[in-house]
């Protein structure tokens, strides 16, 4: 097989896999709260990372860890699987489906907006215009179409779920400055997260043992949406002949997202959820243009 049909069959594998996870997210929460469905979900990632180790054989990367290494893994480890999946999965609890896995992909725009002060990064004008028409793809989302009443019809899970674009892009900007091996540093973040998200729990005495439906749907979401499907997308860029032949194919994600959330979890998809989407995916399209031409 040729080394880009390679490239597309594993970016398009990884982007079925993401494409699922909202429903997955929505069923799963029905049979268990955020926290230990996050908590399950990041064990069995860690598991799967674990064998990616063994598989690719790259343990032997564990004993170059140094103790600062150990430390900035634990920060990421914090920001995600932790913070982030925290504050989204809560979302996801308040919120449609198609709502929380729509306003989820507004972290590129967040990213930019991160880049200002902690890269210093200059923000152009073609960039403030990307920002503006993604942010009117949120208010439409999320007043489902009645913008100009701006009523919300949950508030905190819209804020919940933009505001989990924040710790991602946080955790993208840490990540872009270690330039260790990939697999190696998303087996650390997880272990840390994973550490921290058993504690949360065991202080809150909240941790519960998961029904079959729960377990089922903690290692979907573990395997599918946290630890393989990352692969998947890895070894699509390694093949790829340059990182645009694939990277734009991520965004039919939120879309097919939309017909498996119709069919699996049986939301009827409001018109101001596709419109919205629209608008953000306008948005961030346009953002990634104005990089390229230097507009």
């Amino acid at each position: 097989m040729k080394q880009s049909n390679k490239a597309y069959l594993y970016a398009l594998s990884a982007i079925l896999c993401w494409s699922t996870i909202a429903s997955a997210f929505k069923l799963t929460l029905q049979h268990l709260d955020f926290l230990n469905t996050l908590f399950y979900s990041s064990l069995v990632a860690s598991f799967v990372l674990l064998l990616l180790l063994a598989f690719t054989r790259k343990f032997r990367l564990l004993k170059l860890v140094k103790g600062k290494d150990m430390l900035w893994a634990a920060i990421r480890g914090a920001l995600n699987p932790f913070l982030y999946y925290v504050v989204l999965l809560r979302a996801y609890e308040l919120l449609k489906a198609q709502e929380a896995g729509t306003l989820n992909y507004i972290w590129p725009i967040t990213l930019v907006l991160l880049s200002i002060p902690l890269l210093k990064q200059k923000i152009r004008w073609i960039q403030m215009i990307a920002i503006l028409i993604s942010f009117a793809g949120i208010l439409v989302i999320s007043t489902e179409g009645k913008i100009t009443s701006l009523e919300f019809r949950e508030p905190l899970g819209v804020l919940l779920a933009v505001g989990s674009s924040l710790f991602w892009a946080l955790y993208w900007i840490l990540n872009m400055r270690d330039h260790s091996d990939e697999i190696v540093k998303l087996f650390l973040n997880f272990g840390w997260g994973t550490f921290m998200i058993f504690f949360t729990l065991l202080f809150s005495s909240k941790l519960v043992i998961p029904n079959w439906s729960a377990i089922a749907g903690t290692v979907y979401i573990g395997v599918f949406e946290m630890g393989l499907t990352f692969y998947l997308w890895m070894m699509g860029l390694k093949f790829a002949r340059n990182t645009a032949q694939i990277s734009n194919l991520v965004y039919l994600s939120p879309f097919i997202s939309l017909l498996i959330i119709r069919v699996a979890v049986k939301e009827l998809i409001l018109p101001a959820t596709v419109v919205g989407l629209i608008l953000i995916v306008m948005g961030i399209l346009l953002q990634h243009f104005s990089q390229k031409r230097k507009i």
